[in-house]
């Protein structure tokens, strides 16, 4: 007898040795292997913002928040706009907001009333006569400020990234779907000439079926961190883990991919090494003995269709600067940074749209002249419209003013946004899942559905006339 029950208790205790916990998080637990962060319902009264439309703004009245590193560009821009009213200026700092004016005197349109101060920017909200607020903040206040107008009434365009964490995320997704207001981040790196270029090219087959897509924000920020006011930027870096900002490279992967339009992401797992240059750095600036985020960081993320995409993040190590754009096809290659250019089956030329184009080696990239013809041939029709004056107006070599562009032409119209609030949500989410993921060994982390289902009921991309 006693020997049956010393059995069963070596068995009880082999039981108990094979039954560790599964780890948990603050919003996540483990199911079959994969962290799964919480994902609330969706609330009464929202309704999916996929394809949403308002009626149409023929003159839309602006009001910009943040006028510090990015948001004085936008004012010059916005001059530049047809259709459009500015109407308030807001800065925590009440001389930059003072000092924009300039743009409105030059090109010769009223003063816009000014706002300052920590909450200078609930009085521009609470105005009746603006109908979108403009934010180009630092991170940190992004959604706050995003809220607060969507609250009350105003739809809403922020700078990148537009959310740090997927509560975050949600709050906004929640915030567009209850109010029926258009959430949009300002990601103007979509609107970049090659991308939008080979976003066309793609989507007419040139590269046949496209299966893996990588992009980057490799950019040694080392003479800009004293640029960022009370040192917010490096602060944010200095506490945060995964990739901080991957929306650069991120969005034009997620675009040629029909992330939400057709397919959706799956789950990702990262990587980071230590950071060395950016706790030197937070040693030398703030006296800190910590750094969370790793002087480079790749993650990899797979899509329900079995499509794959990679993003970096380095802002602290020497290297050239490297917004990767990549595209691997069944049939073609496509690949901006360090060098730009295309590698196709001579079966995918068209010899009607190029009469001219010799036989191709396909191990390489095609000649200049051919790539030449490619970018003029398959350029994007936004660009036909718009880019002359882009150039001339500039802005990152102008695909700021290309996204200005679109964003107010599309409330003018009442039509869809070409980015809307699932986009925001799914491309600034990668910063904390990358971070559970790479604090978890590089567990695969599954990718929220901002859309709550709907991720399949628009098929392609489309940018509407």
């Amino acid at each position: 007898m006693k020997n049956k029950l010393f059995a069963i208790a070596l068995l009880f205790a082999a039981v108990l040795g094979g039954c560790k916990q599964a780890p948990k998080g603050e919003n996540w637990h483990v199911e079959d292997g994969v962290i799964v962060v919480d994902e609330p319902q969706r609330g009464a009264g929202q309704q999916s913002m996929l394809e949403f439309r308002t009626d149409p703004i023929p003159v839309v009245r602006v009001g910009f928040v943040g006028l510090g590193m990015r948001g004085p560009g936008a004012v010059s821009r916005f001059t530049h706009l047809e259709g459009v009213e500015i109407k308030a200026l807001c800065d925590k700092y009440a001389d930059r907001a003072h000092a924009c004016q300039r743009y409105l005197e030059a090109a010769g349109m009223p003063a816009a009333d000014e706002y300052s101060g920590e909450e200078g920017y609930k009085q521009l909200c609470e105005r009746e006569d603006i109908d979108l607020v403009y934010i180009a903040t630092n991170w940190q206040t992004h959604v706050d400020i995003a809220l607060y107008a969507m609250e009350h009434g105003k739809h809403v365009a922020i700078e990148v990234p537009a959310a740090g964490t997927v509560e975050d995320c949600w709050k906004l997704v929640d915030c567009s779907e209850r109010t029926k207001r258009h959430c949009m981040m300002l990601e103007n790196c979509v609107y970049d000439f090659f991308e939008l270029t080979c976003l066309n090219m793609a989507q007419k087959g040139v590269f046949g079926e496209v299966l893996h897509a990588e992009g980057a924000y490799i950019h040694n920020l080392e003479p800009f961190w004293a640029d960022y006011a009370d040192n917010w930027r490096l602060e944010y870096n200095q506490s945060h883990a995964g990739d901080v900002y991957p929306t650069h490279g991120f969005g034009p992967c997620c675009e040629v991919l029909n992330i939400h339009r057709g397919d959706k992401m799956e789950y990702l797992t990262s990587m980071s090494t230590k950071s060395v240059n950016g706790l030197k750095l937070a040693k030398e600036r703030m006296g800190s003995e910590t750094f969370a985020c790793g002087d480079h960081i790749v993650t990899l993320i797979a899509t329900k269709s079995g499509k794959s995409m990679e993003i970096q993040h380095n802002v602290f190590t020497p290297r050239p600067y490297n917004r990767m754009y990549q595209l691997t096809g069944t049939e073609g290659f496509a690949n901006k940074y360090p060098v730009s250019g295309f590698t196709l089956r001579n079966s995918q030329i068209d010899r009607n749209l190029l009469p001219d184009v010799p036989t191709l080696d396909e191990h390489g990239f095609v000649p200049d002249e051919v790539k030449a013809q490619l970018l003029q041939a398959y350029k994007h029709p936004i660009h036909q419209q718009i880019e002359e004056k882009a150039k001339q107006v500039g802005g990152h070599g102008g695909m700021d003013f290309v996204m200005d562009y679109r964003l107010i032409y599309c409330l003018q119209h009442g039509l869809p946004l070409d980015q809307d609030v699932y986009d925001l949500a799914e491309w600034c989410c990668v910063s904390e899942l990358s971070a559970i993921s790479h604090a978890n060994k590089s567990m695969p982390v599954k990718v929220p559905d901002f859309t709550r289902g709907d991720w399949d009921k628009v098929k392609g991309l489309t940018f509407y006339e």
